[in-house]
């Protein structure tokens, strides 16, 4: 089956005060490891470009390079050969201006939710009020209001993943990373989250590359899919999700070309039909 090519949506502008979205190049781009029993080449001849303000999702089997792929962007590795370039600089080592959220929320237990979410500003020495009200929008965006006292703890799963995710737009990055982040969310947050983040990229405009194992998520999510091949992790198709910007959760899983990216994607990555 081969999917038809279709123009990716123009995305809205993003809001006011939201700082300027980027673009991320990989050219030919291989990762080699060499340890003392043998050699592993991670990835090998991955290509991509990510338009600015565009949302991308990274799919593919267990070691094939999918995190070490969004550790290069963040300059947290260095690619064997080939380029990384991130709003047109080659990114040389690590990135401070990106967001970067993980499967787990990583949060100190010992500090309140908008306590952890001001941490970034501490860190990158923000102007306190601009981080207060940034932070404060955030929380408003992100449905956390009247939980900004509340330890992790005392947090359910998925509002620890919502503080995580305000703590990394804290700074308004060009670019927003994503590992697998509501992978260790019940099926109904997951949903709740995916909504959240569809509504979240509308409204910010960030670029968003995003790592998943879950072929729905993916789809829902971005304006294209990328899949990769087993290791080494190369590029097997970009899949255009053709669907709108914003995106009702139960309607958009209904529509034949969600319909029709997902089954086409799970052929690729020879998925078992009705598995994620």
């Amino acid at each position: 089956m081969t999917m038809p090519k279709q123009q990716t949506t123009p995305r809205a502008p993003a809001a006011a005060g939201a700082g300027p979205a980027a673009g991320v190049r990989l050219g030919d781009v291989a990762v080699r490891f060499r340890s003392k029993k043998r050699d592993v080449t991670a990835l090998s001849d991955v290509s991509l470009d990510v338009a600015p303000g565009e949302f991308v999702a990274i799919v593919g089997p267990s070691g094939c390079g999918k995190s070490t792929l969004l550790k290069l962007v963040a300059g947290l590795l260095t690619a064997s050969s080939g380029d990384v370039l991130l709003g047109g600089e080659r990114v040389t080592g690590p990135r401070h201006d990106i967001g970067y959220v993980f499967q787990r929320a990583a949060l100190l237990e010992w500090r309140s939710a908008l306590r952890n979410i001001l941490l970034q500003a501490e860190i990158r020495r923000m102007e306190p009020a601009v981080a207060r009200a940034r932070a404060d929008e955030l929380i408003r965006m992100t449905g956390l209001g009247g939980f900004e006292d509340a330890y992790p703890h005392e947090l359910s799963g998925g509002m620890q993943q919502r503080v995580a995710l305000c703590r990394a737009l804290l700074h308004e990055p060009p670019v927003l990373l994503m590992d697998e982040p509501f992978g260790a969310l019940d099926a109904l947050t997951r949903e709740q989250m995916n909504t959240e983040l569809n509504r979240i990229w509308r409204t910010t405009g960030t670029t968003v590359l995003l790592v998943t194992h879950s072929i729905s998520e993916a789809v829902y999510l971005a304006d294209r899919v990328v899949v990769m091949s087993p290791r080494p992790g190369t590029v097997t198709e970009i899949i255009e999700v053709g669907l709108p910007a914003e995106r009702d959760y139960s309607e958009t899983l209904g529509r034949p070309e969600f319909r029709a990216a997902a089954a086409h994607i799970r052929d690729l990555l020879g998925a078992v039909s009705g598995h994620d």
